[in-house]
């Protein structure tokens, strides 16, 4: 394992619209520490962690009374930013990671990989606009952010669901399996897991 990886980061950003403090260590055990101001999404946030095996840990204090999207956003953007810290060079990852992860009736498929290049492919449909009162849309707008500034190409569908609850619940729970599988060291990758040498 190289020793320029730290495999730990933290982050705070604030600005005008949101303060967030964020660390994230990714050879934890699960341990979460949530407070976005949004219960649902903090939530979800765990399941991150739990199935990710990662330690997280978001104290923000957001522009809740406009609404959720500036707070879930730059969630985002800071859990990117830490996992790209995190990552360091990314020599002796596995680089590629996927989960298929069912809940009841409903049942998610992640795949993506740590590539250096943003993109996103999301394909999730909700039956309904909210969980509670918790906009859907915002899941999106989160893991864009995450994308744009972790630097991952990721791949969401969900292939069933009926269940608003339900279907995002194993949307993040297959996130953090698959994040899980691509930050792994890999015993035979001693360098960079590309042929151009950098990720």
């Amino acid at each position: 394992m190289s020793h320029s990886i730290q495999r730990s980061a933290s982050i705070e950003r604030k600005t005008r619209e949101t303060d967030i403090k964020l660390s994230l260590n990714l050879d934890g055990t699960g341990k979460t520490s949530l407070s976005s101001g949004i219960p649902f999404f903090d939530h979800m946030l765990e399941q991150i962690g739990r199935h990710g095996l990662m330690d997280l840990s978001i104290n923000a204090n957001g522009d809740l009374e406009i609404d959720a999207h500036h707070t879930v956003e730059d969630i985002g953007i800071c859990l990117g930013e830490s996992l790209r810290d995190a990552l360091g060079d990314k020599a002796g990852i596995v680089r590629y990671g996927h989960a298929y992860v069912p809940l009841d009736e409903a049942m998610s498929r992640v795949v993506l990989d740590l590539s250096g290049r943003p993109g996103l492919e999301y394909h999730v449909n909700f039956p309904k606009e909210r969980v509670g009162d918790f906009d859907v849309d915002l899941f999106k707008e989160f893991f864009q952010a995450i994308c744009n500034h972790a630097r991952i190409t990721l791949h969401i569908d969900c292939i069933r669901g009926a269940n608003n609850h339900h279907i995002i619940e194993t949307v993040f729970k297959a996130f953090g399996r698959a994040l899980r599988m691509a930050v792994e060291a890999d015993p035979r990758q001693s360098g960079i897991p590309s042929t151009k040498g950098a990720l």
